[in-house]
């Protein structure tokens, strides 16, 4: 299932894809928008501004927003619910930085100084491997590209669902202390 970045929206350096992605993705807040898309299903504008913990600029989401839609990451669509929103929603190409995100969440775990209800959820799904990332792109396919999943054996929380309580708990744990 290949989802190709468009190239036009790219300025092409060189053709190594160590570049290229970085060229996508390399800045701090691309990664940050599509993290709360991705583990928050944060998708308006308003939320993204607000539920952001690191504090991003409206007029830097604003730009961000515009460069994940160029390059393909994210889509946009009128809000069925609300004439003056816009809802975001990942695409196939994002969708599929699960792996990266939990690789990444999972070198920040382990050398750099983070908080335990902050990194819970990468050590969980690094930890759930391949058959847990799988399992989470397919709940964000059906979240946001609207895609039917089959039904699964024991079916409980999902990933989203799991990770989400993982954290709360920690973070309940955290402020009991």
């Amino acid at each position: 299932m290949s989802a190709k970045i468009d190239p036009a929206a790219l300025p092409v350096k060189s053709g190594c894809a160590i570049n290229l992605a970085t060229e996508v993705l390399g800045d701090r807040w691309s990664l940050v928008v599509l993290r709360d898309m991705m583990f928050g299903n944060v998708r308006h504008f308003r939320e993204l501004l607000s539920n952001n913990m690191e504090g991003i600029a409206s007029n830097i989401l604003s730009a961000r927003l515009k460069h994940l839609q160029d390059v393909g990451l994210i889509s946009c669509a009128p809000d069925p619910t609300h004439k003056q929103k816009l809802i975001y929603s990942l695409t196939e190409a994002a969708i599929q930085l699960v792996p990266v995100m939990a690789t990444l969440g999972e070198w920040g775990r382990r050398h750099l100084p983070v908080t335990h209800e902050l990194s819970i959820r990468a050590r969980l799904l690094f930890e759930g491997g391949p058959p847990m990332w799988e399992e989470f792109m397919e709940e964000l396919r059906e979240l946001h590209l609207g895609r039917r999943r089959a039904a699964r054996a024991g079916a409980g929380p999902g990933v989203l669902q799991r990770l989400n309580d993982a954290y709360l708990a920690a973070s309940k744990k955290s402020r009991a202390r």
